[in-house]
């Protein structure tokens, strides 16, 4: 069954980084609606009284100034903005996407490599890797080590959180957690050629046993992921499908970053 939109979004969060953001989200609507309800209720006031058949209004053409209304006028949004801004100054603090999580377990660490037009999965301490299918534990902190190919793009799981850049010859980190075992839709969200509309991935999260079960499956298939087939992985196109690889090659992610950004080609003037 086709789950709503708002099922697979921010507005449904299945982590403690997304739960926050969707509490930043709903303390910041709640404060402009403070300030948007009544203004729209006292238009609508002003122009019923002020109507040209109401004999009760009181008309004073040279009114200019009124000290209590300068005061209020001024005071709401003065609050809002130290609202809305204390609320950005904590939640930019609790919520660096470099910052761990608390948690009992220790952080699960994945290299993360966006390529044109797919996503490549590594698990450095456990020897595999995956194409668009990013597989965790629920209830253990991710330790994500982000970088991309080519062209900047952008990792975003929305029921997890923190949307974050990748960009050639350099990492972003971003920590993540699933709260509860299932499929998490995750996406591109910057556009990075033909391929981009179908740049998505599976973020699914499984039971610690189940987890365990998928990497030793994962380390009985044949699949190897070396220099050579990772130059086959980065051409350009579309996965078919979501290949595992059973062995990756030592320092495969510090080769990509070494190489993803080729130093500038300088030439000599002849004299």
């Amino acid at each position: 069954m086709q789950l709503p939109a708002w099922q697979q979004g921010v507005l449904d969060p299945q982590g403690p980084v997304a739960a926050a953001q969707r509490t930043i989200l709903g303390n910041a609507t709640v404060i402009m609606l403070a300030v948007v309800v009544p203004v729209i209720l006292l238009t609508l006031a002003f122009a019923w009284w002020f109507r040209a058949g109401n004999r009760w209004a009181r008309r004073d053409p040279d009114w200019a100034y009124s000290g209590p209304i300068e005061v209020t006028v001024w005071a709401i949004p003065t609050l809002v903005v130290l609202f809305l801004g204390g609320i950005a100054w904590i939640g930019s603090h609790d919520l660096d996407p470099a910052r761990p999580l608390a948690g009992n377990a220790a952080p699960l660490r994945v290299q993360v490599v966006s390529l044109d037009w797919k996503w490549l999965f590594i698990y450095p301490d456990l020897g595999v890797a995956s194409v668009n299918r990013l597989v965790l534990p629920a209830g253990t902190p991710l330790q994500l080590q982000l970088t991309s190919s080519g062209v900047m793009n952008s990792f975003f799981v929305p029921q997890l959180g923190s949307q974050i850049y990748t960009m050639a010859g350099m990492t972003t980190t971003l920590h993540l957690q699933a709260e509860r075992p299932g499929t998490f839709p995750g996406l591109s969200a910057q556009f990075s050629g033909d391929g981009f509309s179908d740049m998505r991935f599976d973020a699914v999260a499984t039971t610690p046993a189940q987890f365990a079960q998928w990497v030793a499956g994962v380390h009985a298939g044949a699949g190897a992921l070396d220099a050579a087939r990772y130059a086959q992985l980065a051409r350009p196109g579309v996965a078919a499908s979501t290949p595992t690889y059973g062995q990756v090659a030592p320092g495969l992610f510090q080769s990509i970053l070494a190489t993803s950004v080729q130093p500038p080609v300088t030439t000599m003037a002849m004299h």
